[in-house]
């Protein structure tokens, strides 16, 4: 429904009107969106001393295992497990349900489960019929669609109506079940998949970041799912993030191995009922491993990502990509079973740091991406098929009349955005010749390899390695960042051959899961780390606060007020005024300027000038 925040013509109207008509939106009160006491210094450790700012980093995961400890003893946890193996037993669908960097996790746990039941169709071809089944059994509902894995969908998840439509539209079976994932616990487009599961009649879970009782009183979307008692709700509270309101860190961290750990366990039973014992063994894991000896072997992980040698590569790659990005330059990464995670990480800096966003082919006006990722065995439409698991992009061709029987906006009315299948191929994210990726100096080609998969690494006679070398021919510079589980001075055996590339590796121990939970995790740990250090000493922060965040839709409006007003010590409602001043005058820039600088960032320019 269209809301006079869209009608209002003035900067102090469009202020008056979001702090007055708009408080479901104002979470600064939230947990998640607080600044936690272990990194607000980190703009500034980083630019002295990134060793330390990398371990100060790192040390808010220590919030973690305590409450995952909780999270795994506790009987909604229990009962997550089971209903998804009665799930699937019964034939039925999980369908998981996020925004942003939960719907990339959706997409995540959707693709993995796919690439488990690919890969042991291979090694047990006799049993191809039962894995083509298993594999159709997890769903994923990105608000947006799978275009939203590119750049989110601007406004889609403020309405509860387009998230319910979105699971409707998947197709809902009696037998199913849904696992709706919201770091705040405040989404209104996830909530809305919440709803569409209820009047279905299926089992629904909610997990989220944020205390369930602070979320009843004060967020009325989030209560009418909190307390109803047809929802369970899985509590995943660890605390502020490392970077305030920045949720694909902690919080993401949590609710992939809470959820991954449950689905895997399910899956483990199934495949106990399904397979013999030779059938089991010939999958090369562990089925039966204990939640608990999980969560201790995640404490290891912990513990050895933060040792001194991992921690200085850590650091020397922040120098190097960050010395790159200071002289103008590109970072392309290429990446092979985890392309996904690459990707993932990758995307979400332009929100969180104002950076470019991907650029289509057709976008040719718009900056080309500081860092892009590419898949060097593959064109752009079977890329896309890999990156999901085996299928084709799940995208969005809503027409005027679906956005108007869902209350959208005017302009998604009048000029409906173009998010389905087509565009998404568009982005050449395969091996199809790229100049804009080394067209300015520097420029790199960065492998990223993790896992079993570092032992391609040198390897001229695999596949991969073979059109990463051809890909990487017309960049100035080659790198490699290698999270190797064998924990080995020299891994790769006699077959690697030594790579003209600058190498940092870190290792740790990665146990084979049949989701590779953990070396999703090992990815992830890596890669937000290092991609944050390298924005904030870059100057993408201040202290520990997203000093260049975006405001495209109304969570972020608040997140930005909340920003100009801690930075600019001014009060809510003048920063309030000063943000929507600085919207209004931003849409007279031109297209480069829009996509580097943060409407925050400029806001809190317009205050000083005034002072």
């Amino acid at each position: 429904m269209e809301t006079s925040f869209q009608r209002s013509a003035t900067p102090l109207e469009k202020a008056e009107d979001f702090i007055q008509n708009e408080t479901q939106f104002h979470l600064g009160v939230l947990t998640t969106e607080q600044s936690h006491p272990k990194t607000r210094t980190l703009s500034q450790t980083l630019a002295k001393d990134v060793p330390a700012g990398m371990r100060q980093l790192y040390s808010v995961d220590d919030d973690i295992p305590p409450v995952l400890d909780k999270v795994v003893a506790s009987d909604e946890y229990k009962k997550l497990e089971n209903s998804l193996y009665s799930t699937l037993s019964k034939g039925g669908r999980v369908s998981f349900s996020g925004c942003g960097a939960t719907g990339r996790l959706s997409i995540l746990l959707d693709a993995a489960n796919k690439k488990f039941c690919r890969d042991a169709a291979a090694k047990l071809p006799k049993r191809a019929e039962f894995f083509a089944k298993l594999s159709a059994q997890t769903n994923a509902i990105m608000t947006g669609g799978d275009f939203a894995l590119i750049r989110s969908v601007e406004s889609f998840e403020d309405f509860i109506s387009f998230g319910k439509r979105q699971f409707q539209d998947s197709g809902i079976g009696p037998n199913d079940a849904l696992v709706a994932i919201s770091e705040g616990g405040e989404t209104s487009s996830v909530i809305g998949t919440i709803h569409a599961a209820l009047e279905a009649n299926i089992t629904a879970f909610f997990l989220f970041n944020n205390p369930s009782e602070l979320m009843a009183e004060r967020v009325e979307r989030s209560r009418k799912v909190i307390e109803d008692p047809r929802v369970t709700v899985v509590n995943l509270t660890t605390g502020p993030m490392a970077i305030a309101g920045s949720t694909r860190m902690q919080a993401t961290t949590i609710e992939l191995l809470v959820a991954g750990f449950a689905f895997e366990t399910a899956l483990g039973r199934l495949l106990k009922d399904a397979l013999d014992d030779s059938e089991r063994a010939a999958l090369g894991f562990g089925l039966d491993v204990e939640v608990n000896a999980k969560v201790a072997a995640f404490r290891q992980m912990l513990k050895e990502i933060r040792d001194d040698a991992n921690v200085q590569t850590a650091a020397d790659y922040v120098d190097y990509e960050c010395n790159l990005y200071k002289q103008g330059g590109r970072v392309t990464y290429f990446a092979r079973d985890y392309a996904l995670d690459v990707f993932t990480d990758t995307t979400e800096r332009s929100p969180t740091f104002k950076i470019p966003p991907f650029r289509s082919l057709d976008e040719t006006d718009a900056p080309a991406p500081w860092a892009f990722v590419k898949d060097p065995l593959r064109n752009a439409k079977d890329a896309w098929i890999w990156l999901l698991g085996g299928v084709e992009p799940r995208c969005l061709e809503w027409t005027p009349d679906d956005y108007k029987a869902m209350g959208g906006t005017p302009a998604q009315i009048n000029d409906p955005p173009q998010i389905g299948r087509k565009t998404v191929y568009r982005f050449p994210i395969g091996n199809e010749e790229d100049p804009s990726r080394y067209e300015v100096s520097p420029n790199a080609a960065v492998a990223v390899l993790a896992g079993s998969e570092t032992l391609i690494w040198g390897v001229e006679s695999d596949k991969w390695f073979a059109a990463y070398e051809k890909s990487a021919v017309p960049f100035e510079q080659k790198a490699a960042l290698l999270i190797d589980n064998t924990l080995d001075a020299n891994p790769r055996g006699e077959n690697a051959k030594p790579v003209d590339a600058k190498e940092y590796v870190f290792r740790m121990a990665i146990p084979a899961t049949p989701l590779d939970v953990f070396a999703h995790i090992a990815l992830k740990l890596v890669l937000n780390n290092i991609s944050t250090a390298t924005m904030g000493k870059f100057g993408r922060l201040n202290g520990n606060w997203m000093a260049h965040v975006d405001a495209t839709n109304k969570k972020l409006i608040d997140r930005s007020v909340r920003l100009v007003s801690e930075i600019g010590k001014v009060d809510y409602k003048t920063a309030c005024v000063t943000l929507f001043e600085a919207l209004e005058e931003m849409e007279g820039w031109s297209l480069d300027k829009k996509k580097t600088i943060s409407p925050a960032a400029y806001a809190v320019e317009l205050l000083a000038k005034r002072s």
